[in-house]
């Protein structure tokens, strides 16, 4: 039926469309890596410059996040490919838990189950920009996309 429009052929894959791309897995880990430096940034301005104390549940997604920084970047130099053992379980347990928060916040989990009995309840909405984007939403999204990459990367190491 349609094999061409405007001289593209949809037959070939995608990838001979982006001939000099290459996606390795020092790639994938270098960019997590990225993603969790600025999570870690972003925690670290949120709470030390802007004066936001984290909850409990901010405290253990910290717990998850601030390890992936380091020990990404001593898994890029010399490369070790083995890192996504520790890596991954550190990232998914992570987005667990911010996807909790998440839940948690938008009132689909009740308030009982929160683990903030002291302190900030973890219920707070400190920051809301766009009228949905909070704290909670931006590490879940950090992790999806650690986890996303850290995936990526263990394909490419399979093939």
């Amino acid at each position: 039926m349609l094999h061409a429009i405007n001289g593209l052929n949809f037959e070939r894959p995608i990838r001979t469309f982006l001939p000099n791309m290459k996606t390795n897995i020092s790639t994938f880990i270098f960019a997590a890596w990225l993603v969790a430096t600025m999570a870690a940034l972003g925690a670290l301005f949120m709470s030390e410059i802007m004066g936001f104390a984290p909850c409990v549940l901010c405290w253990w997604q910290r717990i998850f996040m601030f390890p992936l920084v380091l020990i990404l970047a001593l898994a890029l130099f010399p490369l070790d490919a083995k890192v996504l053992r520790y890596a991954l379980p550190l990232a998914g347990i992570g987005l667990l838990v911010a996807g909790f928060h998440v839940l948690l916040t938008l009132g689909i989990i009740p308030e009982d189950l929160a683990p903030c009995r002291q302190g900030i309840p973890c219920k707070t909405i400190q920051v809301e920009w766009f009228g949905f984007v909070t704290i909670p939403v931006l590490s879940f999204l950090a992790f999806l996309t650690i986890n996303g990459l850290l995936l990526a990367a263990y394909r490419s190491t399979s093939k």
